[in-house]
Formats: structure tokens, sequence, C-alpha cells
């Protein structure tokens, strides 16, 4: 996939990159030669310190690979908006922010089935099996468990599909690995495109999941940062 970075790039300043993952690229890869956010990001960032220096160094001086924090991630089949650090101390602040509730991550996914109550809030323990990528709801005192909580919204409902999807928004209060998607499949609303963990009606497709809305304090000067997309590529939000 070619991917033009420039075009990603919503906002920077010196201290932040925000931009917008497209779905199948992964945050991170440790595959050499993978293309990723980091990597597509932190070449950008060479180039652009290269284009702004007045003269060359000289040959044989090499030159220092750009700092760049990873501060959150998407799942690679989930496209939408992350922000990066470009200096330390910017990282520290964010990942304060992160660990603090201070960020605010909203996504959009569609679902099958009709969510009720229509708003709410899901908590559960999760376990993450590193053989096999995956995660689980399981018991609080399951070794490895760690509690997971989401708040959601139904935005809208197909009735005329069959089984009839919902639109909903959803507000994570903590990150763990998978968890939007094991948390919607365990009660009963799993993610169209989900072959993971939307079982045999998953439905053909992308998975329907976008991290549209992302919210946080300027780590410099602590002004509200704010950032919107439009809407997922799967979905025109109306």
């Amino acid at each position: 996939m070619n991917l033009d970075i420039h075009s990603l790039i919503i906002y920077e300043d010196p201290s932040v990159i925000v931009c917008r993952k497209p779905a199948g690229i992964p945050t991170q890869s440790s595959r050499i030669a993978a293309s990723d956010m980091v990597s597509l990001l932190k070449n950008y960032l060479a180039a652009s310190s290269q284009c702004g220096s007045a003269g060359r160094k000289p040959r044989g001086q090499n030159r220092k690979e750009p700092y760049l924090a990873v501060i959150h991630r998407l799942d690679q089949p989930v496209e939408g908006l992350l922000v990066f650090a470009k200096t330390p101390a910017a990282a520290r602040n964010l990942s304060g922010q992160l660990t603090g509730a201070g960020f605010g991550k909203y996504y959009l996914a569609m679902v099958r089935g009709i969510p009720s109550p229509s708003e709410g809030d899901l908590e559960d323990h999760l376990v993450k099996d590193g053989r096999t990528n995956t995660s689980r709801v399981c018991t609080a005192d399951t070794p490895g468990a760690k509690y997971a909580r989401l708040h959601y919204h139904t935005v809208r409902v197909h009735k005329d599909q069959c089984p009839p999807v919902s639109l909903i928004e959803i507000r994570l209060d903590t990150g763990r690995h998978h968890q939007i998607r094991v948390q919607m499949s365990h009660h009963g609303f799993p993610l169209i495109g989900d072959r993971k963990y939307g079982g045999s009606d998953s439905g053909a497709g992308p998975l329907k999941l976008c991290a549209y809305r992302l919210e946080f304090l300027h780590p410099t000067d602590g002004r509200p940062m704010n950032f919107e997309l439009p809407s997922p590529s799967w979905e025109e939000i109306s």
C-alpha cells in the first residue's frame, strides 16, 4: 500500500503530531522494512529536518534518528486518530494524561443487534492470550486479569437489515488489548467485519471500527486539543 504521509497528518507542532491511521496499517511493527505509522512518520521527520537544514552534514557523520514516541495504539484493522510525541517531555506529559484518564478517546462502531439499554457502561475483566494475540472476558481473580470499562450510546439503528445493525459511539475509559471488540462481542453485539471476535455472522468487508475523535491537553501549554474525523471510510455519518 502506497501512502502519502503528508495527507495523513492533521496537525503538527514542535511537540506533537496528530495523524489519521488508515485501516490495515499497523501503528508500529517489529518487522524489518514494514510499512507502519512510526516508520512513515520518522521518515517524514528525517526528510523535513534535512530540508530545513542550512547545510549538509559532513560525509560520514551519522544523522540522528528523529525522536517519535508512541502514546497509544490502534489495532491494525482499525482506522482513526493517533497522537505521537516529538520530544521526551511531551511523551511524559501525554503518557501521564493517558494513564490518568486525561485523554478522551471516542470511537464509532457498527454492531449487530440493537443494544439495550441504548446507552450504558460495560465493565468487565479481560485477560490476554499472547500465543493467539486475542483477549477474552474473565473473572476478576483470573491470573493476568485487567479491569476494562467503556461507555456507549446508540447513534442510529438500521432495522431494515436482518438482523438489524446499530451505529454506536464508544468512549474508552481504559485501554485494554482489543477491548471494544471483546466487550461488545461478549455482551452480544459483535462488530461488523470482526472475523476474530464476531463469529460466523460477522459479515464480509472491513472491521467497522474507527477512532474518530481525540481529546487531550497540549503537553507544552495545556490548551485543549480536539480532533475529529468527518466520517469513517466505511460509513457516511449523517
